[in-house]
């Protein structure tokens, strides 16, 4: 599937970002405190993003209740923020629930808790 080429550099931009992020802090910090270096460092390339974005959940036509994205990045790319041993089935299932809700096409799954971040990157696309 074809994402476009906007969608595919705003992943790169933030994956840039993600990895300046790890290579200052490393492993082995709370998940908010990479969200809050990664917003900082976002601000700094000039990316847009919303914080904690909120998405109404529905079942059947009606609201059920709401997730939060941690980052919706220029308004059509997720990033959702771990700092866990190893990504489990269960957040990937979060990351597709969270992509069928919106409607849009593409995540980014970040997991700052390895040595290596792209290690700890994947990428999901609903098609």
């Amino acid at each position: 599937m074809s994402l476009g080429k906007e969608i595919e550099q705003l992943a790169r931009n933030v994956i840039g970002a993600a990895i300046e992020v790890h290579r200052a802090l490393g492993a082995g910090f709370l998940e908010s405190v990479y969200e809050e270096a990664l917003c900082i460092e976002l601000d700094h390339k000039n990316i847009p993003y919303q914080r904690q974005y909120p998405i109404a959940v529905n079942y059947r036509d009606r609201s059920v209740g709401e997730g939060r994205l941690d980052l919706l990045v220029g308004e059509k790319l997720i990033v959702e923020l771990k700092a866990i041993e190893a990504i489990a089935p269960i957040h990937m299932a979060q990351v597709i629930s969270y992509l069928k809700t919106t409607g849009f096409n593409l995540a980014l799954l970040i997991n700052f808790n390895v040595r290596v971040l792209k290690d700890g990157i994947k990428r999901i696309i609903l098609d």
